[in-house]
């Protein structure tokens, strides 16, 4: 019965507390670190005071979707840009959303220590990354580049056998 489950209590740093299976939020290392060392009986929530409401509800819908399911691990180097054809479809549609959005997972995941999150949300930027000149990934970024012109032919001869691989 899932009436029989364990429930931990996660508060987000708005102050918002979710309930979830002890075995979903377990997913995170930090949290089953937190769990097994306090009495199992204790009600008061775990402040997640890095992680806001709305990542919260994306994190646990990840480790949710995941706790049956274990994720496939993620091949080094990307393979393709199309992280479809890397991924499951529901884990390539999960990482689907703006910039901001899987930055703060990226976070989320490596404070919460969900090492499959934070492999997938870097996957994701890796897709993003790959195949792209300097100049693009700046722009897909927002990045300025603060290379003075000779400063940049300078990397640029330091690292030519990068290039050549």
């Amino acid at each position: 019965m899932a009436e029989d489950k364990p429930k931990i209590k996660l508060q987000s740093q708005q102050g918002d507390i979710y309930e979830a299976d002890q075995q979903v939020a377990c997913m995170s290392t930090l949290i089953k670190n937190m769990v097994e060392g306090e009495d199992s009986g204790s009600e008061d929530a775990i402040p997640l005071p890095n992680v806001k409401t709305a990542i919260l509800q994306r994190v646990l819908q990840y480790c949710e979707h995941h706790k049956e399911n274990p994720p496939e691990e993620i091949a080094k180097p990307l393979k393709s840009t199309n992280l479809a054809e890397v991924v499951s479809e529901w884990d390539a549609e999960f990482v689907n959303v703006e910039q901001e959005v899987l930055f703060e997972l990226i976070l989320a995941a490596n404070y919460l220590d969900i090492k499959p999150l934070l492999d997938l949300t870097c996957a994701k930027v890796a897709s993003m990354i790959k195949g792209k000149t300097p100049e693009e990934i700046r722009k897909q970024f927002n990045i300025v580049n603060d290379f003075t012109p000779e400063e940049e032919a300078q990397v640029r001869e330091e690292n030519k056998w990068c290039e050549d691989a």
